[in-house]
């Protein structure tokens, strides 16, 4: 079992800070959501689910989908042909309640903000939290 820390241990630094991380690697989409599915994937294993395919028979697979599942909410990003669709749902007892697009800029806030709370609850989730502002 990992050791609690507290809210005192974070401060709203870490969400501005990751959010300024992603928004930054935002520029290039592509880029972006594979940039983004790695970090997720090394950090978060458990809360993070990646869809990759090929454009074709042969050459790299991309990412076409990241899930992050967090209490109380899953938040999904779609990669469609050179953009991005974000949308977030509210989740109780492993049930989408409510689904809502989002633009990227409050995707990326409602991301940070979500990992940062996590980070709140356990030791791991507080180094992943580190790991994703390298």
């Amino acid at each position: 079992m990992c050791p609690q820390v507290s809210s005192a241990d974070r401060s709203p630094a870490d969400v501005d800070l990751l959010a300024a991380s992603l928004r930054a690697d935002a520029d290039d989409l592509e880029g972006f959501a594979e940039l983004l599915a790695r970090k997720l994937e090394a950090a978060l294993p458990h809360h993070t689910r990646v869809q990759r395919r090929r454009a074709g028979i042969v050459g790299p697979k991309r990412v076409t989908q990241i899930v992050v599942t967090l209490p109380g909410e899953r938040l999904e990003l779609l990669t469609l042909h050179g953009g991005v669709q974000a949308s977030a749902a509210k989740v109780s007892g492993g049930i989408a309640l409510k689904h809502e697009s989002l633009p990227l800029e409050q995707w990326i806030g409602r991301l940070s903000s979500g990992l940062a709370e996590e980070a709140g609850r356990s030791l791991q989730a507080r180094q992943a939290l580190n790991d994703l502002l390298i």
